[in-house]
């Protein structure tokens, strides 16, 4: 797992503009009916990572306008919560996420809610640069911090290990400290990983 200094990694040095996968309907990336948008490249190489492939920033296709329109469009029905970021890492690829996150404000004001995934924790970001400052200003909902293998836990709810914690942004910023989505609703049960020589 790679762990960088505040600055270190420059999305406008970084990004090639592409996407990994575009879903929309679905239920699984945060809270209700939901369009996700997957973009293509991170750095912190985390032990585990479920999306290898999206690692890479050249990892598939470019993000075009017509893509965009799309994403506003699928949004339009009133059964659709909102727009999730993941990725890759979408705080690495500024550029394409505050082109969409703005269109998403514009068009539906906060009528829509914004969440996304990031390997940078919160408090990371306070330290980053002003384009993922910008685009934490537009979330709403930021699930945070690297994927921990050790602490994988199935139980948690929209995230993959116990260190990440599920974030109300404005609440946190009017606060001035973090403040956890007043929705949280994690199992009970906590399940140990199987080793591979435990296995008959």
């Amino acid at each position: 797992m790679n762990n960088p200094e505040p600055k270190e990694w420059d999305s406008h040095a970084l990004s090639q503009k592409k996407y990994a996968d575009y879903k929309a309907f679905n239920f699984v990336d945060g809270e209700g009916v939901r369009n996700s948008l997957y973009l293509s490249g991170c750095l912190f190489d985390c032990e585990g990572c479920f999306n290898k492939a999206v690692q890479n920033f050249n990892y598939g296709k470019p993000f075009t306008p017509e893509l965009l329109n799309k994403i506003i469009e699928d949004l339009e029905p009133d059964y659709v919560q909102g727009l999730t970021l993941l990725g890759g890492e979408p705080f690495l690829n500024t550029e394409v996420a505050l082109t969409v996150v703005k269109k998403v404000r514009e068009v539906y004001g906060d009528k829509k809610d914004i969440w996304s995934w990031s390997g940078f924790t919160y408090d990371e970001l306070q330290l980053e640069t002003e384009d993922k400052l910008e685009l934490l200003s537009y979330v709403d909902i930021l699930v945070d911090g690297r994927f921990e293998l050790a602490k994988k836990n199935l139980m948690l709810q929209f995230r993959g290990s116990s260190n990440q914690r599920i974030i109300d942004v404005k609440k946190s910023k009017a606060a001035g400290e973090v403040v956890i989505w007043d929705k949280l609703n994690d199992g009970k049960q906590t399940f140990e990983q199987i080793k591979k020589g435990d296995l008959i």
